[in-house]
């Protein structure tokens, strides 16, 4: 989710990648929460970390805790955010799951909204 938040309030302004510590497939929860606001994650793919391990970064930015405390430095000048976001997918009641992701989602929206503002990537 954070990658469709990112590109849908950044657009072209920046290249944005994500990846995980643990990568499976899309949660189709996640696909559903970002539909809701027209944004399409839909062909998205959960990619792992291995696959951006030699790439500089301008910013690494974690979104859970297990992210932060096992997210490999990368080369160059990455400057490293964290924002700690409960896992929806841990919720075990399916329609409280749904608003979990939810949740997660727009609070995504908040921080990546004064992210884009503070990096000056949207147009005033």
């Amino acid at each position: 989710m954070a990658e469709g938040v990112l590109r849908h309030l950044a657009g072209e302004r920046v290249e944005v990648f994500s990846a995980g510590t643990r990568p499976s497939v899309v949660n189709p929860m996640a696909i559903r929460a970002m539909a809701e606001i027209g944004v399409d994650i839909s062909g998205h793919r959960s990619k792992s970390l291995v696959e951006f391990i030699n790439q500089p970064f301008d910013y690494v930015i974690t979104v859970c805790d297990q992210a932060a405390e096992t997210c490999p430095v990368f080369p160059g000048p990455a400057n490293r955010i964290h924002w700690s976001f409960p896992d929806p997918a841990a919720v075990e009641d399916e329609n409280e799951r749904l608003v979990a992701f939810r949740a997660v989602r727009d609070g995504l929206i908040e921080r990546f909204r004064e992210f884009v503002r503070q990096q000056a990537l949207v147009d005033n």
